[in-house]
């Protein structure tokens, strides 16, 4: 995959994802907090098994997550935990505050995953730039849950 085409796939899926939280406040408000929580995490089970298997060749491979660290296998629990925690917050800040903050903990957690080179990744300097990068996202997260 380019650069380029990566960079675009990416916008596009976060785009997906400010629609997700208030979807899944108005299903919340509906059927529950936690229910709305497992009915968006079902439904994109049902979706990515299908895709598996239709694409992907079926869940062969499997069995080596044996060989894996537990932490490796915590990714859909923090999901759920966004997911849950997205479903409350919209209702406060909304989408746009939802997404704003997002984006702070995402990126300051990931140049600290980045700095230390946790998680398989390689390590990178902690530099002033990046650091300005986080602090210009607060600032920017601070004026949008503001308004």
């Amino acid at each position: 995959m380019s650069r380029l085409l990566a960079v675009l796939a990416t916008v596009l899926a976060g785009g997906l994802v400010g629609m997700q939280a208030p979807i899944n406040s108005v299903l919340g408000k509906r059927i529950g907090t936690l229910a709305a929580a497992s009915v968006s995490f079902a439904v994109g089970l049902a979706a990515l098994a299908a895709l598996t298997v239709l694409i992907g060749g079926g869940f062969g491979r499997l069995g080596e997550i044996r060989g894996l660290p537990w932490y490796y296998l915590i990714g859909g629990l923090l999901g759920a935990v966004y997911v849950t925690c997205v479903l409350l917050s919209v209702r406060t800040i909304g989408a746009g505050g939802v997404a704003a903050a997002t984006i702070v903990g995402q990126l300051t957690m990931s140049v600290l995953l980045d700095r230390f080179g946790l998680l398989g990744l390689p390590q990178r300097p902690l530099d002033i730039t990046r650091l300005a990068g986080v602090a210009l996202l607060v600032a920017g997260t601070a004026l949008v849950v503001r308004g």
